[in-house]
């Protein structure tokens, strides 16, 4: 990208906490990282959430006439409110107007939006919602997709998660040759139904990708694997289940501290360890989810998502436009494409 500032383009109207926390952590990516964010949604309501002393020349706020609520059917909701913010942002990023997108608004309203505005990558099936977890090994993250986009799958599908899946754990990543592993109910080659068994034989056909098997519930977070692979009803179910762990082994380590003076100076001495537990296992450290598949970056995050989130969410947007992961996407399936043909 060179010297180019990077735009993203931010539903600044989707999640929980908009558009307080949404225009609290975009402002602060716009200051720690140099991007710059485009802030879409009701003007009068973004305005109102800026801090007083918010420079407004570095801020452009795009408007837009409505918003899709949590409850509404995603599909209709997309094409009924054209002018919907999720719609406008991803309009910038289609005009080339922004580099990415984030919402953390109705997840299945951003990808509906997406698929309708930017549509698929040629050669892509599917977009996988892919996010990442904490292992046991420190800095060696786990990349799980889909968690979410498609609650059925065919074999073909999983093939394509896993390429698009190693090609963002190693350019955004930072990982040399991910190992791939497919969701199953046992490692053996002949366990699970008929989806496992043809998914696990095109993984290990498949020369992009480096397949190391099958991979259980309790191989997730055991850093064996950087890419784990599976359809979007697992995927959720296993992402809602880890997030709440995550919670409970926090709520459980503050409520065993000891009590009295002797439990603030311990508390004082393990603050650091805490914090570093904290880091490791909160998903507001990685803050939002990146849809693979589509023609542009677009990252989606919790519904509940604050400051924090949407602050790593951006720079999670920022690596994937600096390492070039869509153009590697277009490549590789491009390369895939003429070596089927």
């Amino acid at each position: 990208m060179g010297s180019t500032c990077i735009r993203i383009a931010i539903d600044a109207m989707g999640g929980d906490r908009a558009p307080g926390e949404i225009v609290a952590g975009a402002l602060r990516a716009m200051e720690e990282l140099g991007v710059k964010v485009l802030l879409v949604g009701d003007p009068q309501q973004i305005a109102a959430a800026l801090p007083p002393k918010t420079n407004l020349a570095q801020v452009e706020i795009v408007p837009a006439e409505e918003a899709i609520a949590m409850d509404e059917e995603p599909l209709n909701a997309v094409r009924r409110k054209r002018k919907a913010s999720i719609n406008v942002a991803m309009d910038l990023v289609k005009n080339q107007q922004a580099d990415a997108v984030f919402s953390a608004g109705h997840s299945g309203a951003a990808m509906a939006a997406a698929l309708l505005r930017l549509g698929r990558l040629p050669g892509i099936d599917r977009p996988a919602i892919g996010t990442v977890f904490p292992t046991i090994i420190a800095g060696k993250p786990v990349l799980i997709l889909d968690v979410g986009a498609n609650v059925d799958c065919r074999p073909k599908f999983l093939e394509q998660f896993a390429v698009m899946g190693s090609i963002y754990s190693q350019y955004v990543l930072g990982t040399n040759e991910p190992k791939v592993g497919l969701l199953n109910i046992g490692e053996e080659d002949t366990k699970g139904n008929e989806v496992a068994l043809r998914a696990h034989q095109l993984l290990r056909e498949n020369s992009q990708i480096t397949f190391t098997g099958n991979a259980e519930g309790r191989d997730v977070l055991s850093g064996n694997f950087d890419v784990i692979v599976c359809d979007g009803f697992v995927g959720n179910v296993l992402l809602k289940f880890a997030e709440a762990v995550g919670e409970v082994i926090l709520q459980i380590l503050r409520e065993e501290l000891p009590q009295g003076l002797h439990g603030q100076i311990g508390a004082a001495l393990l603050k650091p360890n805490l914090k570093r537990i904290k880091q490791r296992m909160d998903h507001a450290e990685h803050g939002g989810a990146l849809l693979l598949g589509v023609a542009g970056i677009c990252f989606i995050g919790h519904g509940s998502s604050q400051a924090p989130s949407i602050f790593n969410a951006i720079r999670m947007a920022k690596e994937a436009v600096d390492n070039q992961v869509l153009h590697r996407l277009q490549s590789q399936y491009e390369m895939l494409q003429q070596d089927n043909g």
